[in-house]
């Protein structure tokens, strides 16, 4: 029958999501229980070599993980994390990633927790302050770790207005947290003392100091111990000329050193402004050691690379790193924290920069 216009009887169209056809079939996920089937093992098998257990022989480890690969499978680190408590990761903030010391302490961080089965998530700061510092925090809060290691240098930590993300276990290098956080830090006093002793001990009257930053604790450390041990030993103690840690900033201290016709021993803060210090005594005509003196800090690897080899403070970065580890992972086995400071040792190399003055 036809419509009374004329026209066949609409159809009652069906809804357009039954017209478009078949919707695309999603990838399905792949499971533990599928590596399994494939591998010829158990679940628990499976488990096993995601979690890195040793208690799996070698041909199995590399039939499961032939297994994950063809599959694709990727182990849930949430689902394990939530499971045993723990995401098996360290956070690392730091302000500067070319400081030679920085670098160091970083690779033995990484290192160390890798050979705990930790991981680093790293975080770079680019702007030392309370806002950056907070900033950087805040987000390893977010983030999947279950402690911090901060190396920072600066003044930074004892502002109120810094927070930690509560539970997460605090270690933080070079610096003065006071007494709310665990330090981790080279003897700086005693590596400045010895500098200075050194040189004394070889008869000379005095000794100069080109210092770090003031706002850095290292040099903060450093300059007091000079002075300090100056005084004790009743020797006059010079004017401090300040640098930035820079070759440049001792070549500009040393135009002015060599100037000083009683500077006989002058001890620089690190040894990248004793580089500085020697290029503008050659310059100035000033001989190291028969005219100078120079003792630096730190012990850099071209430290014996130097015209003449520099006599330095020797700082075992490697060792600072794997306390900070070894330190976050026992605040994390016990779930408490223990504020203190752990100082690591440092050592004095002499080589051919230091000498007797002349008489």
């Amino acid at each position: 029958m036809e419509h009374e216009s004329g026209q066949p009887p609409a159809r009652n169209l069906s809804p357009l999501k039954e017209v478009a056809g078949p919707a695309p079939l999603r990838k399905q996920q792949v499971s533990m229980a599928d590596v399994a089937k494939l591998a010829g093992v158990s679940s628990q098998t499976v488990s096993r070599v995601s979690n890195g257990s040793p208690d799996v022989i070698e041909s199995t480890r590399r039939q499961v993980i032939a297994a994950m690969n063809e599959l694709g499978y990727r182990p849930n680190s949430a689902a394990r994390a939530l499971k045993r408590g723990s995401f098996r990761t360290i956070g690392v903030i730091t302000f500067s990633l070319s400081s030679l010391g920085n670098m160091r302490t970083l690779e033995a961080i990484a290192l160390h927790a890798a050979r705990q089965d930790f991981a680093i998530t790293l975080i770079p700061v680019t702007a030392p302050t309370q806002a950056g510092i907070q900033g950087a925090f805040s987000r390893m809060g977010e983030l999947a770790v279950d402690a911090v290691i901060a190396i920072m240098e600066v003044h930074l930590l004892d502002a109120a207005t810094v927070t930690l993300p509560p539970g997460v276990k605090v270690v933080v290098v070079d610096s003065d947290a006071g007494e709310q956080y665990s330090v981790v830090d080279t003897d700086q006093a005693d590596g400045a003392r010895k500098a200075v002793r050194h040189l004394l001990d070889l008869g000379h009257e005095t000794v100069w100091h080109v210092a770090g930053p003031e706002e850095s604790f290292a040099s903060e450390r450093r300059a007091a111990a000079w002075r300090t041990t100056l005084t004790d030993a009743g020797k006059a103690v010079p004017p401090v000329l300040r640098g930035d840690w820079s070759a440049d900033s001792g070549y500009e201290a040393g135009l002015r050193l060599a100037d000083e016709p009683g500077c006989t021993a002058v001890f620089a803060a690190n040894d990248h402004m004793a580089l500085g210090l020697l290029r503008a005594f050659r310059e100035k005509g000033k001989a190291v050691p028969e005219d100078v003196s120079l003792v630096g800090f730190d012990d850099v690897p071209e430290a014996s690379s130097y015209a003449p080899p520099l006599t330095t403070v020797h700082q075992n970065f490697a060792d600072v790193g794997n306390q900070c580890v070894d330190n976050v992972l026992q605040q994390i086995r016990t779930n408490t924290t223990e504020p203190g400071i752990t100082l690591v040792p440092t050592q004095l190399v002499v080589r051919n920069s230091t000498a007797p003055p002349k008489h």
